[in-house]
């Protein structure tokens, strides 16, 4: 039965809190899941979250802290000492405890490092925290289990069950030479099927997908993707084998990129969270909300360049919301099938096929769309044909313009190595809106003659 939760479940475990009951609290919550005991400790205050976090065992409360909202484990790792700390990353795999740390000042981090007990943990931990977190060294856990390629079959057995005790969940078994670098995998069944008498080297793949320590961590994403890999192996520039990367790794970082895009698009310029100061809220927001407010003064002195077309034909003023809207619209949605086609790497042909298939596509989204707009605006609105008509063939020619300007930027931005995400939300909308409400007059007075 799926876990949930409730006012009742928050008031009593409030209440036990209060009265420092831990057999009873440790009762309530022990057959809670991790990921539910996160959940729990985001709707309590800092105080009650943290006596939770320290009376719970720590290999259940180590998980729930990764399953946090960055804020959230922030505040509470702050009311946490050192050595409490180190406790909850030695239950962690290396992955996830060196993502921990990189969130503490580097002061606090030497601190939490000092007292980890297991010194290779700490000194993987250590090793981790050197790599760009957007890498696959940065991405990558320590634990797995490999095999020299000199091993019997009865000898790698017993290794492997040693290895294993410190690995979560067993993906793929690599192999290695006497130097460390990496071979090939090895497929538990040959294992299992293979004389007792025989060797490593000769039953395991050679073939092995593997990446850099350096990859980006987006190209990782991509790989495992294309190969339905439920792990990948890292190895150093000597081609030594140094981690594996697991698909729950890939998820979060293809959730957290998607949320950034997210924001970004929406014209946040930095990664934010609801429960953030509103300082930094506003530091997020302000830069494009600004860029608008100039680009609204744009479209302002564009409109008062045509005063005169406003008092002739009051009526063009009604249409300029429809106009800018749909530049807006229509800009946003071919810079999301842009950015799509740039983040899993689908995006193929010359820029020449792809100009021509945009021109073909918006042209018969604005027939269609002038159509609607002039037979329902004569009928309707009862304007003569010749309004309708300058209205249609300005609304054809905004979607023209702005399916050109969303597909194009993010291209554009893409090539020169900005983030295309940023072509998309306040940037796209405003720009089409300048450009919609130019092109829309400019045809007017073409047609209507003032």
């Amino acid at each position: 039965m799926q876990f949930q939760l409730s006012d009742e479940l928050i008031q009593k475990l409030e209440v036990l809190i209060q009265q420092q009951n831990d057999k009873e609290l440790n009762l309530t919550l022990e057959d809670v899941h991790p990921a539910d005991i996160a959940e729990i400790i985001s709707e309590l205050d800092l105080d009650e979250a943290t006596y939770i976090i320290k009376l719970l065992d720590s290999g259940k409360t180590a998980e729930a802290l990764m399953e946090l909202e960055e804020g959230v484990r922030e505040r509470i790792l702050e009311n946490l000492s050192a050595k409490e700390i180190a406790e909850e990353l030695e239950e962690m795999d290396t992955d996830d405890a060196a993502d921990i740390i990189s969130e503490l000042s580097e002061e606090r981090q030497q601190k939490v490092i000092a007292q980890i007990i297991d010194e290779e943990h700490a000194d993987n931990i250590v090793e981790l925290l050197r790599y760009d977190e957007d890498s696959a060294g940065g991405l990558m856990a320590k634990e797995l289990v490999k095999v020299n390629e000199n091993w019997s079959v009865t000898g790698c057995m017993a290794e492997m069950r040693a290895q294993a005790e410190n690995v979560t969940r067993v993906h793929s078994i690599y192999v290695v030479d006497g130097k460390n670098k990496l071979k090939g995998r090895l497929s538990l069944k040959d294992l299992i099927t293979a004389p007792s008498d025989s060797h490593i080297q000769d039953i395991y793949i050679p073939k092995v997908d593997f990446v850099n320590v350096h990859t980006p961590a987006e190209e990782v994403a991509q790989i495992m993707q294309k190969y339905d890999l439920e792990a990948i192996p890292v190895v150093d520039e000597m081609n030594r084998l140094v981690g594996r990367i697991t698909i729950d790794d890939i998820v979060d970082f293809i959730k957290d990129e998607a949320e950034k895009d997210y924001q970004m698009a929406a014209g946040i310029s930095e990664d934010v969270e609801a429960d953030d100061s509103i300082w930094r809220l506003t530091r997020a927001r302000l830069p494009w909300l600004i860029l608008a407010l100039f680009g609204g003064f744009i479209s302002v002195t564009v409109l008062g360049t045509f005063d005169a077309a406003m008092k002739e034909h009051a009526a063009l003023f009604f249409f300029v919301p429809l106009i800018a809207a749909m530049a807006g619209n229509v800009g946003v949605q071919s810079s999301a099938i842009i950015l799509q086609g740039l983040a899993n790497k689908s995006l193929r042909g010359s820029l020449l096929k792809r100009l021509l298939k945009e021109i073909t596509l918006s042209l018969f989204n604005g027939v269609v769309l002038a159509i609607i707009l002039a037979v329902g605006g004569t009928f309707l609105l009862g304007f003569d044909w010749l309004f309708g008509i300058t209205i249609g063939i300005s609304l054809i020619s905004v979607i023209v313009i702005a399916s050109l300007i969303g597909t194009f930027v993010p291209i554009i931005l893409d090539k020169q190595g900005i983030d295309p995400a940023m072509a998309t939300g306040p940037f796209i909308t405003t720009s089409n809106d300048i450009c919609g409400i130019l092109i829309y007059f400019s045809i007017a007075k073409l047609i209507l003659g003032f």
